[in-house]
């Protein structure tokens, strides 16, 4: 198979309805009145000469080759910016136009290098084609003209390299910076002759504003900006369509290779999650899949304090079921039990959760969404029928008012937040609720209309003020509410809503937030247009976490914000499939498709299915699977990548449960914190390596396609699959698309999922079934999946979490941009350049009362630990709060989290702990330690010791 090539129109489609006819070198098309005359051409399949123009961009009329005659009219036009007109009679090609043509095009050469046989874009230059296409065969100007040849390259960012003397400034990269990047971090610099491309003020691209997304280099038409992965191992050959494995956008690339060795990433312009763009983590930080420590190899020890001894594959899977069966026999069947990924793909995650309650007969099943956002599954699953958003993400350029609550799209969602930022610049609103002042509350060309800094722990309080306002200010849409919801909750929850302790006057002295911004955000929302409600782990990550998720649906529905496009409740998932993993039943009450294991008719379909009696028992969560553990009662955990030892909270409570187990086996790609107390290490396999399907935040189940074969020799899917034959159980799947038609047979809402059905419609949005056989594009249109909304009443209660004297200042954590989760693929990539290091956030005033200098080493300390790491003052944090991210294992972020949880859903409180910050001299002892333990236990003793 070849390169996959996009047709690149020249210009964006119309969207308009009436239709406009017209002739182009004597054939007749019909097209969309606004349509350009190049892209009417481009259409009928007349490619037009252009350097300027790309359908990406808005149409700029620069470059001046793609020059047209139109019949009636004087001149020779851009075709880029002339739209069509009726009845109109266009001439691509002639002899005037040719002559034309040329002479631009040999100004253009004669002011650049041609080293075209030793370029890194040779065969993939827009430049160079159109010298070709245009004719030109000779350059009349020599060396007594002024050139920009032999100017200074900026290589200063590890991923792309910037010639100036190759650049023909037609701001295509500033333009795709500005359009659909939205950072304005490029510009040209000077006029005329001394035009030029600049990041900022003269400075390099790494030390710029530029955040790496890869937009300019996609935009550039010659070798100006190009990737180094192509400068160092030439032009790819053939190229597959595949889905990004970092956040949960989900974007969608062409995977260019030569060979089996990857080349670039390029983002798909037929991605429906990402419509071309991508972000730096996506585009360029794939480097992690042929790092040299990657682990390919199985191995496994006697204890956690032996040295990793290297096996074959059936030593290491017939070592597992042997010991697994063991612990069953000694300890009884519930003393196993299994954690899936948010990394892996449905089928691989299907398939664990199945291995877990058919083969091991048991309930013990759970997932890194329980740490992230099982609150939004509870609460939305409560309120409106289903546990996942409403929306697509090309909804939110239909909204008139967003509302950003406990996250930050811009750093952990940064495609999305580009096109947030998109609508937001076209002139949507937009308010904030976030303790930390976040980029997209003041960010080039967007400011927030409203900024409300809570303090962390008080959303509940927060989004009750709001719904006060709407209720007492009569901003209630109650046709809607009389029709969509059930009227005698809602009046219920009125009632309690008017109380005046939720009155905005009584919330500020909870949380800060000053009653007016709080009555001026909620009149704002109730009635600015189409309103929509964007939030993430700020939210859910609480010991009110399903509280908050209601009481934002309580919002969406009163003031009728649920079931159009342009509104509703959209978490923005922090992992590729995380979405993916709550749909296949990771959790221990649920099967696939939020199925509670207590039913008997859903639990009678997978016995069916699987042939095999199944328990009714809900099993066990994650924090009770390691309380188990430490009672003696549970022996042995199948884990498939996750790091619970670096991501989960209270790693003291983590790695004394870990301890206690006889049997930890871990699959991922490489030594991890778990690893450090594991007995078996079964290696993982890339998104680069396997067959399968993600689905994004967006319910979007897109594909997974294999470009090269498993390092360690085996997908995931296909271990798991090993591990299960051995444990006894009859299966016989030969590859990935058979498991999705076993789920779609089990699982209505992805009745009509196939992967012929993928490949068909590129994507697929659940529930999609005989009464959606396309997808569900907008949830809840005309009706609730749960027939009427429901109203609950949500009572803020206080955290257990208190500061006080010894620990007066709250810590809360997130994410960003440069790095990913706990930074096991991020950290061994080029983008260390931009975050080598997790940092503690601190406001001035805090800083200045505890001697602590910007870069100090501080020591952060709570009532569940302590560790170490540097100070970076900033007034983006309030006082009396501190923040910090949690991607390098050094840092230990999670040894310093308490074990409160959400009441519903047992998700960690990450966000709200009480600290305290004081001067350091480096790292704590138990950092010191937790490193020498961590050393050792990543031993692995010579191959001939282990033969």
């Amino acid at each position: 198979m070849g390169l996959i090539h996009e047709v690149d129109y020249g210009t964006k489609p119309s969207n308009a309805t009436k239709l406009v006819s017209l002739t182009i070198d004597g054939q007749s098309i019909t097209v969309p009145d606004g349509t350009s005359v190049m892209r009417a051409a481009m259409e009928m399949g007349t490619q037009i000469p252009k350097l300027c123009a790309t359908d990406t961009l808005d149409s700029f009329g620069s470059c001046r080759l793609c020059l047209v005659e139109i019949e009636g009219r004087a001149g020779t036009p851009a075709s880029c910016t002339t739209p069509v007109a009726e009845g109109m009679v266009v001439h691509t090609q002639n002899a005037k136009l040719a002559k034309l043509r040329r002479g631009v095009m040999e100004l253009y050469i004669s002011d650049h290098p041609l080293d075209c046989l030793t370029c890194g874009a040779n065969g993939d230059c827009e430049l160079q084609d159109m010298a070709g296409a245009v004719g030109l065969r000779d350059v009349r100007y020599g060396n007594e003209i002024e050139t920009h040849l032999g100017q200074a390259k900026d290589t200063s960012n590890p991923y792309f390299q910037f010639d100036p003397s190759k650049c023909i400034v037609c701001s295509r990269c500033v333009r795709a910076c500005e359009e659909i990047q939205g950072t304005f971090a490029l510009t040209i610099a000077g006029s005329g002759f001394n035009s030029k491309v600049s990041p900022g003020i003269g400075e390099m691209f790494l030390g710029s504003e530029c955040v790496s997304c890869g937009a300019c280099v996609q935009a550039c038409p010659t070798a100006t900006l190009i990737e180094t992965s192509v400068l160092e191992q030439g032009q790819p050959e053939h190229s597959a369509v595949t889905t990004c494995a970092y956040c949960g956008v989900g974007c969608a690339f062409k995977a260019e290779m030569r060979g089996e060795e990857l080349v670039r990433m390029v983002p798909y312009k037929d991605g429906q999650a990402n419509h071309g763009h991508s972000c730096v983590k996506g585009r360029f930080a794939w480097g992690y899949a042929t790092h040299k420590d990657r682990i390919t190899k199985p191995m496994i020890r006697a204890k956690i304090t032996d040295p990793w001894q290297e096996v074959s594959w059936e030593q290491a899977i017939s070592h597992v079921a042997a010991e697994f069966k063991r612990i069953q026999t000694q300890y009884g069947k519930d003393a196993i039990g299994g954690i899936t990924s948010s990394r892996c793909t449905n089928e691989e995650t299907f398939l664990v959760q199945k291995l877990i309650r058919a083969g091991f007969g048991n309930n013990n099943v759970d997932t890194c969404a329980r740490v992230c956002h099982s609150p939004t599954g509870y609460g939305l699953k409560t309120t409106l029928g289903t546990s996942a958003g409403t929306q697509d993400f090309d909804s939110v350029m239909e909204s008139d008012v967003i509302m950003v609550i406990g996250a930050n799209p811009t750093d952990g969602h940064p495609v999305f937040g580009s096109r947030m930022k998109q609508r937001l610049r076209q002139g949507a609103k937009l308010i904030v609720i976030d303790p930390r002042r976040t980029d997209i509350v003041r960010t080039p060309h967007v400011e927030a209309a409203h900024h409300l800094a809570l303090r962390p722990g008080t959303n509940v309080a927060v989004v009750n003020a709001l719904s006060h306002v709407i209720v007492a200010e009569g901003l209630v849409n109650e046709a809607y509410v009389r029709e969509r919801c059930d009227w005698d909750e809602f009046s219920e929850w009125a009632a309690f809503i008017l109380d005046p302790k939720n009155s905005p006057e009584a919330v500020e002295q909870i949380s800060g937030v000053p009653a007016q911004t709080i009555r001026e955000a909620a009149r704002l929302y109730a009635t600015g247009g189409n309103g929509a409600i964007y939030y993430g782990l700020g939210v859910t990550e609480h010991s009110q976490g399903s509280t908050t998720v209601i009481a934002i649906a309580n919002l969406a529905m009163v003031t009728g914000n649920v079931g159009r496009r342009g509104v509703g409740i959209n978490p923005l998932r922090g992992q590729n499939n995380v979405q993916g993993s709550c749909d296949m039943g990771s959790f221990p009450h649920e099967f696939p498709g939020y199925r509670h294991v207590a039913d008997d008719n859903v639990r009678h379909i997978f016995e069916a299915e699987w042939n095999v009696p199944l328990s009714n028992e809900p099993g066990l969560r994650i924090p009770n699977m390691l309380d188990a553990a430490m009672d003696g009662s549970f022996k042995g955990l199948y884990i498939q990548g996750e790091d619970i030892a670096q991501s989960d909270p209270d790693t003291t409570h983590i790695t004394n449960g870990l301890s206690a187990m006889e049997c930890v086996v871990v699959q991922d790609l490489f030594l991890n914190e778990t690893s450090n107390y594991a007995h078996v290490f079964l290696p993982g396999s890339t998104f680069l390596e396997k067959d399968g399907t993600f689905t994004n935040a967006e319910r979007r189940i897109q594909r997974v396609r294999k470009v090269m074969a498993p390092r360690n020799g085996y997908a995931d899917w296909e271990v798991t699959l090993m591990l299960a034959k051995a444990m006894g159980m009859a299966l016989d799947y030969t590859h990935p698309s058979e498991i999705m038609d076993e789920i779609a047979r089990t699982t209505p809402s992805f009745a009509n999922v196939s992967y012929a059905a993928l490949e068909e419609k590129g994507s697929i949005q659940w529930p999609c079934n005989d009464a959606a056989p396309e997808g569900t594009p907008i949830m809840h249109i005309g009706h609730f999946v749960r027939g009427k909304g429901k109203f609950v009443v949500t009572d803020y209660v206080p955290t257990d979490e208190k500061t006080g004297p010894r620990f007066p200042l709250l810590l809360t954590t997130g994410r960003i941009l440069s790095q990913y989760n706990v930074g096991a693929q991020t950290r061994r990539t080029a983008n260390v350049a931009w975050h080598e290091e997790d940092l503690l956030e601190i406001h001035p005033h805090d800083a200045e009362q505890r001697g602590v200098k910007d870069g100090a080493w501080v020591k952060l300390a709570s009532r569940s630990g302590e560790t170490s790491l540097r100070a970076k003052i900033t007034d983006r944090v309030a006082p009396g709060v501190v923040y910090t991210t949690f991607h390098h294992p050094m840092t230990q972020a999670n040894v310093i989290t308490s074990d409160y949880s959400d009441w519903a859903t047992n998700c960690p409180e990450y966000k709200v702990t009480a600290v305290q910050v004081s001067l350091s001299n480096g790292p704590t002892e138990w950092q010191e330690r937790y490193q020498a333990h961590s050393e050792k236990a990543r031993q692995i003793a010579p191959q001939e010791a282990a033969e």
